[in-house]
């Protein structure tokens, strides 16, 4: 056991602050020991908010720092993979923002150099440790609506809705952003641990509705070339929940009305649906009805703004903290490197898809 603090290095200012560095000082036994950022002002003021001690001049300063111990990288997607190497060479645990990489073969990278360092390296699927979705898990697991027939995935948000929102790295596919990558990364990583499967087969359509924005530094208007808009379909392996199962999602970022993260799960004996406040509901067959299912409220870190992603990783920040002062080298129901894999080959295979206009077989 650990008994001085596990030291954390945040290489990212932006979600880092509204969730990550208020999650982890929510822990015991942790401290964020410095943070870094591509602008070193903007770190520099998250610092003073918080009270972080360091502020690195670049995030490789950061990683060598013998008083980090968990490496979080919180930055645009383009980056991951550099940052991460360079934290597993040095033998820091690391802690990833999905997705996990810009494609296929860069998180096998990643995925080889984390087996070879032999320490602590897991994507930031938060919602996974959401009561309600462990709940729903196990509901599923007991056989609480029998055989899956198909999944279905609603998010629904205006957050990039307005056209004078300001061209920034989500609005650059050379840097991993877009609704594909950010929400629907962890669609899929929902469906391959709701129903313990895997996806097989993808058809994607992805859609950029506001085509342009204006561009901070030249005051003109810059093209987006990031999708605002997934529909994507799936087909699943047969495992011990699935037969001959399909799945649905639809995600845009662009959609005026109420906040929506929702995934629903149909089966032979009735149906499961959470929703992003956290209630559950069951559909036992043939009621025609929706009914509560009992869930203890999750826990959110003081600072943080009301959202599912918030109540997921406060839970999720003290499972790592925990994990690593046992000296554990993994966080039971975590993502793991080979998962953020398997779901980068699924989102390769929705953009091909997509290029191609036809289903699409995923990758091994």
């Amino acid at each position: 056991m650990k008994t001085t603090p596990i030291g954390i290095g945040i290489v990212g200012a932006g979600f880092a602050r509204t969730t990550q560095i208020p999650g982890f000082r929510d822990c015991m036994g942790a401290k964020v020991v410095a943070i870094a950022s591509r602008h070193r002002e903007r770190a520099a003021a998250v610092a003073h908010e918080f009270g972080i001690e360091h502020v690195a001049a670049h995030w490789q300063e950061l990683v060598e720092r013998n008083d980090v111990d968990l490496v979080s990288i919180v930055t645009p997607p383009a980056t991951h993979m550099e940052i991460t190497l360079a934290a597993l060479a040095q033998r820091k645990a690391v802690l990833c923002e999905k997705p996990m990489a810009l494609n296929a073969d860069e998180a096998r990278r990643m995925v080889e150099k984390a087996r070879s360092a032999n320490v602590l390296a897991l994507i930031d699927h938060e919602l996974r440790f959401l009561n309600s979705r462990r709940t729903m898990r196990g509901m599923l697991q007991t056989g609480a609506i029998g055989s899956v027939r198909h999944c279905n995935y609603v998010f629904r948000s205006d957050y990039r809705g307005l056209a004078d929102r300001g061209w920034d790295w989500w609005s650059d596919a050379a840097m991993g952003g877009g609704t594909l990558g950010a929400i629907g990364s962890h669609v899929i990583d929902s469906f391959r641990w709701m129903l313990s499967t895997e996806v097989t087969r993808a058809f994607g359509m992805l859609t950029t509705h506001i085509k342009e924005r204006p561009d901070k530094g030249s005051r003109g208007m810059r093209a987006v070339t990031t999708d605002d808009e997934a529909k994507l379909l799936f087909h699943f392996a047969d495992g011990p929940h699935t037969n001959r199962a399909t799945g649905a999602a639809a995600l845009s970022v662009v959609e005026s009305g109420k906040y929506e993260n929702r995934l629903e799960i149909y089966g032979t004996k009735g149906a499961l649906m959470v929703e992003e406040t956290g209630e559950l509901w069951l559909s036992p067959a043939g009621s025609g009805t929706w009914r509560p299912v009992q869930v203890d409220q999750d826990h959110m870190a003081q600072g943080m703004r009301e959202s599912s992603w918030s109540r997921g990783f406060t839970a999720f920040a003290c499972r790592i903290v925990e994990a690593m002062r046992s000296g554990k080298k993994m966080v039971d129901d975590a993502a793991s490197f080979e998962d953020g894999l398997r779901v980068q080959l699924v989102l390769d295979a929705v953009r091909d898809s997509n290029e191609r206009g036809c289903w699409v077989d995923v990758g091994g």
